[in-house]
């Protein structure tokens, strides 16, 4: 009951608003007395707090027999109403800040942290639902799942490429990676990259393991990662196809120690 009470706080309303909506909808019709009794807003408080609920049309005042009766706006019209409130602003807020953003100037190429798994996924989201023509990426096989819905939408419209490891049965224009020692012992050092339209790019630990990450729409950092992604899916074909494995394995060693 207190997690419901909070959530409809999240939503515009007080503490002993939430309270007396969620009672009546609880124990139906009722007077302030029994509304201040099952809720524990103070009788010197219920009141006034039923009478601002039944301003913004939340409750339904109605005198019965020379008492005053409290109901619940029913749930489905209580939420329809909430919802219709919050797309209006939503729509009014996004046309306004289009606007501002319209008349900034435009800002040099940067590369900005992003905090927080939720914020990265969102940026995700973002990102693929803008693309036109192309989304190169590059997925260890947790974050893929956590994007594939977005993934196979963005396909529909322009060109999936790239290279995704661990994965069972990618989407097309996706590679998958070959399961070597080096793919095995990754441990906790797994990352991704996302690039869209070759303009705009997300990159960083993968969100499972560090909730940092990276956007960019520098055309150097974009160009060195997509090319980076091209040449381990053409390493992953030519070794494929040559069976270069152990070789590969030594020079990396060689390089890296």
């Amino acid at each position: 009951m207190d997690e419901l009470i909070q959530k409809i706080q999240s939503i515009g309303f007080n503490q002993y608003e939430s309270k007396a909506y969620v009672t009546l909808v609880k124990i139906g019709t009722s007077t302030a007395y029994q509304v201040s009794k099952e809720s524990g807003i103070p009788r010197a408080r219920v009141y006034d707090v039923l009478k601002s609920l039944s301003a913004q049309g939340v409750v339904i005042q109605e005198e019965i027999n020379d008492s005053v009766y409290y109901s619940p706006l029913p749930v489905d019209v209580f939420l329809s109403s909430i919802q219709s409130e919050w797309e209006t602003k939503f729509s009014s807020i996004h046309e306004s800040l289009k606007m501002l953003e319209a008349i900034q100037p435009v800002p040099d190429n940067r590369v900005a942290s992003i905090q927080g798994q939720e914020s990265i996924l969102a940026f995700c989201e973002t990102l693929l639902k803008k693309a036109k023509r192309k989304v190169i990426v590059s997925l260890w096989s947790e974050m893929y799942e956590m994007l594939e819905p977005l993934l196979k939408e963005a396909a529909h419209r322009c060109k999936m490429k790239g290279i995704v490891f661990q994965v069972i049965n990618p989407i097309t224009g996706l590679d998958l990676h070959r399961q070597t020692s080096f793919v095995e012992q990754i441990g906790h050092k797994k990352w991704f990259i996302l690039s869209v339209d070759g303009s705009e790019m997300l990159y960083g630990p993968s969100v499972e393991q560090r909730d940092n990450a990276f956007y960019t729409d520098d055309p150097v950092h974009i160009y060195l990662l997509e090319n980076y992604v091209w040449h381990d899916i053409l390493v992953n074909r030519l070794v494929k196809e040559k069976e270069l494995e152990k070789w590969i394995s030594a020079e990396r060693n060689e390089f890296f120690n």
